[in-house]
């Protein structure tokens, strides 16, 4: 067998149909959905076809911003199976993420389809994730990774994941993600979440509620006993050219002076204009809350909070607590997410006047 492999297109709807109809039972694409993924998603969408008719599918989509990939479905039909068809989308797939600069490629997989496991595990990829109750059937999902771009493996993290449950949520939901890695079992929780961003708001930006300061999540993480380190690139009250009128901006100049009075009256250690040095501060066991703009991720200019797990020579790696469904994303494509460190510095730059911020929490010596 000699299959063409090419991009899809429109007029491959119908036969992707009939082949989604074909190879799964549940949790299948719809035509909308097939419609989307070849004319807007963030990704590539491969069929193999043989003697004019459709073999097979294999849909990537990549984490904008990010080095990672997501193979999010493969489909081969009845007639074209036992060839290695299967082999060669996946390797069509891993050519076309390296392409992009992905550095590791991610998928699921039914605990109960051996076949399709022995297939990946053959080829390189390893479990790191048993996820139940993942299909629409119930049925259970092994999750394995490849690193198609190769480097020394990094360390273990144990860094807990937390989805932030409102659009003004993430420094919060940072800041239990990183209470957590300190404090194992720890519960995570959303009455915490809520009570942190009320501490740490700056009751205005951009629209609707604000979100929470450099300033307020290192006060929140203090109030909780743990040690804090808080870097910033300039001082005085932040994100005021984000919001318009002179009363909203009163408002959070009054804020930021009552932050700034609480921190003299506490230990959190302040440092203005130094780099951060991920690595010697998670060599230290401390957890870095870094302000990035959410414009290389989703195209919306925002500040929005990440938690940085590990790094590498290469790769900075971020739980990012929020989970855009619109993008088909879903909460394991949001942790432990590589972004090269070139990348990693555009984003934690943010506005015009290259803001950068961090949180950095540590235990508390006994």
């Amino acid at each position: 067998m000699n299959p063409v492999f090419r991009l899809a297109t429109t007029e491959d709807l119908p036969a992707l149909m009939a082949l989604e109809t074909q190879c799964f039972t549940t949790d299948r694409l719809t035509a909308r959905s097939f419609q989307w993924m070849i004319t807007r998603a963030h990704g590539q969408l491969w069929v193999a076809t043989h003697a004019g008719q459709l073999a097979g599918y294999a849909l990537v989509l990549f984490h904008r911003g990010t080095s990672l990939a997501r193979l999010y479905s493969i489909a081969i039909a009845a007639s074209a199976r036992g060839v290695g068809l299967g082999r060669q989308l996946l390797q069509r797939i891993e050519a076309c993420a390296l392409e992009h600069d992905c550095a590791y490629l991610r998928l699921e997989v039914r605990t109960d389809n051996p076949a399709a496991i022995a297939l990946y595990e053959s080829n390189g990829y390893r479990r790191f994730a048993l996820i139940h109750d993942y299909y629409e059937d119930h049925a259970d999902a092994l999750r394995l990774e490849k690193r198609i771009l190769q480097h020394r493996d990094t360390r273990s993290v144990n860094v807990p994941y937390y989805r932030q449950t409102t659009e003004f949520t993430c420094g919060p939901a940072c800041l239990l993600m990183a209470m957590g890695a300190l404090q194992p079992g720890r519960p995570l929780e959303r009455q915490e979440e809520v009570q942190l961003w009320r501490e740490a708001t700056t009751v205005f930006m951009t629209s609707g509620h604000g979100g929470c300061s450099p300033q307020g999540l290192a006060l929140a993480a203090w109030r909780r006993g743990l040690r804090v380190r808080l870097h910033l690139s300039m001082a005085g009250p932040l994100f005021l050219d984000g919001v318009r009128g002179e009363h909203k901006k009163d408002v959070m100049r009054l804020v930021h002076e009552v932050f700034i009075a609480q921190l003299r009256d506490s230990d959190v250690e302040q440092t203005v204009g130094s780099a951060l040095d991920l690595p010697r501060l998670l060599e230290a066991g401390g957890q870095p809350l870094v302000l990035i703009s959410s414009y290389r991720l989703t195209r919306s200019k925002s500040p929005h909070w990440v938690i940085v797990t590990d790094c590498d020579e290469e790769f900075v790696y971020l739980h990012d607590p929020d989970v855009d469904h619109s993008l088909h994303r879903q909460p394991i494509d949001c942790q432990h997410v590589p972004v090269s460190h070139g990348e990693f510095e555009k984003m934690s730059r943010f506005g015009r006047g290259k803001l950068r911020a961090a949180v950095v929490v540590f235990a508390r010596q006994e």
